[in-house]
C-alpha cells in the first residue's frame, strides 16, 4: 500500500484536468489505519474554493449505508431487533397487511412498500411527518418478506422512524451520538446538515450539456423504477437525486436518512469501524459483521429490474466492474460511493461534485487502485 496515495492522486487529478470530474475526494482505510486521503479540484467553481479534506458532499443514496449502520449499532445495544416488526415500535405502519414487515425487511428493501405518492415534491420530502404517514397507509406491492426491490425514498423514511420511535430521538442525533461522534467525525457525517454548515457542502452540479429533462411519459411508463401503483411510485420526477435536488437548503437540512451528506474521510471512517477497530472504536464485534455482510436477499429487483444480492442494508458488490462479493456499501446516484472489503479489510470512499446519473467509472478507476494495492500485499 506504499504508493497508493500517490497513484490515487495521479488519477484524480486527471480525472480534474480532462474535465471529467470538477472536484473530489478520494478516502481508504487498511486494517483500522488511513492509507489514503487525496482530494482534487475545485469545490464551488463561483468563487474558486478548492475541494479539502473536510469538504462536505451531498452523497445521496451513499448514505443508505450510514442508516444501515445507525440500525447494527442499535441492535448491537439491544435497543431493537432485527426480527422486530415495524408495527410494533410504530403501530400506524402495519396498515393493510404491513404488520409482517420486520426491521430486516426493510434493511432488505424487502417491506413491500418501495413507493412515495407520485406527486412528491422536494418540499414534501422535507416533511417528516407528512411522508411517515403516506408510507404508512400505503398498500404494500407485495408480501413482506416475499420479493426485494429498491425503495430508493422509502428506505430512509421507514428506518428513520423505527430509529426515533425505538430511541424517541431523531436518527441524526443518534448516529452523532453512536456512530460519528465516537469516531471523531460528527462535523463530517451528517443525514440533516446544521445550517451554520451548508457553506462547507460542494455545490453539485450537472455535466455540460446533460442537466436532467422531463423524459417522455410513453418512455417513463417502460422503466419498472419509474411505474405507479395506487398512486404511487419508487421515483417521483419532481423529487429526484439531481444536482438541483442535493443543492437546496431545506433538502439538506432535513432529516431525510435514504440519502447523506458527508466526506470521503468520515465515511470511509466509518465501514472501517465496522470492519475493525479504528483508534479504539469498533462499530460491531466480528459475528455481527459476518451476519450483516452475508447475503440475506438475491435475485431480480422488484424495481431496478435486474440481479442484486443484499445484505442487511448493503449492497454486496459494488460496481459491474468492482463486484467482489467480499465488498459491501452502497453507492448514491450521483457517482459517489463507499464500500468495503472484509477480504483485504479495505475501506474506500469517493465522494464528489459532477452528478453522472448511474456512471461510476470515476468510482471504479480510483477505488479499483487501492482495492488492487490491497489484494496485493
Amino acid at each position: 500500500m506504499n504508493d497508493v496515495q500517490k497513484l490515487v492522486q495521479e488519477a484524480a487529478d486527471r480525472l480534474v484536468e480532462t474535465g471529467a470530474e470538477r472536484g473530489l475526494q478520494v478516502a481508504a482505510y487498511r486494517d483500522g489505519e488511513q492509507v489514503v486521503d487525496v482530494v482534487a479540484g475545485v469545490a464551488d467553481p463561483a468563487t474558486g474554493r478548492p475541494v479539502t479534506p473536510d469538504t462536505l458532499f451531498y452523497s445521496a443514496s451513499t448514505g443508505k449505508g450510514v442508516t444501515a449502520t445507525v440500525i447494527h449499532v442499535l441492535v448491537e445495544r439491544g435497543v431493537l431487533g432485527y426480527d422486530t416488526p415495524i408495527a410494533e415500535l410504530w403501530p400506524e405502519f402495519g396498515a393493510h397487511g404491513k404488520d409482517r414487515a420486520t426491521v430486516r425487511h426493510a434493511l432488505t428493501h424487502s417491506a413491500g412498500v418501495p413507493g412515495v405518492p407520485v406527486d412528491t415534491t422536494p418540499e414534501d420530502l422535507c416533511d417528516r411527518e407528512g411522508m411517515c404517514a403516506a408510507i404508512a397507509a400505503a398498500v404494500p406491492w407485495w408480501e413482506p418478506g416475499t420479493r426485494t426491490g429498491y425503495h430508493a425514498q422509502s428506505y430512509g423514511y421507514i428506518l428513520g422512524e423505527v430509529v426515533r420511535r425505538a430511541t424517541g430521538t431523531p436518527i441524526s442525533h443518534v448516529l452523532r451520538q453512536e456512530v460519528a461522534g465516537p469516531l471523531g467525525v460528527a462535523d463530517e457525517l451528517f443525514f440533516g446538515v446544521p445550517a451554520s454548515e451548508l457553506g462547507r457542502l460542494a455545490p453539485l452540479e450537472d455535466p455540460p450539456g446533460e442537466a436532467r429533462g422531463e423524459m417522455p411519459a410513453e418512455l417513463l411508463a417502460s422503466i419498472p423504477f419509474f411505474r405507479v401503483v395506487d398512486g404511487y411510485t419508487a421515483a417521483p420526477t419532481a423529487a429526484m437525486p439531481d444536482a438541483a435536488l442535493g443543492n437546496r437548503a431545506d433538502v439538506l437540512t432535513s432529516d431525510i436518512p435514504a440519502g447523506g451528506t458527508m466526506s470521503a474521510r468520515a465515511v470511509a471512517r466509518m465501514y472501517a469501524a465496522l470492519l475493525t477497530e479504528v483508534d479504539g472504536v469498533r462499530l460491531v464485534p466480528a459475528r455481527r459483521l459476518r451476519e450483516i455482510t452475508a447475503v440475506a436477499v438475491a435475485g431480480v429487483d422488484e424495481i431496478i429490474g435486474r440481479p442484486v444480492r443484499r445484505g442487511l442494508g448493503y449492497a454486496l458488490g459494488a460496481t459491474e466492474r468492482l463486484d467482489a462479493p467480499t465488498l459491501f456499501g452502497m453507492a448514491g446516484s450521483g457517482g459517489s460511493a463507499a464500500y468495503a472489503d472484509t477480504a483485504t479489510g479495505t475501506a474506500v470512499a469517493v465522494t464528489k461534485n459532477m452528478v453522472r446519473g448511474g456512471d461510476f467509472g470515476t468510482f471504479d478507476a480510483l477505488a479499483g487502485i487501492v482495492l488492487e494495492a490491497a489484494k496485493s500485499r
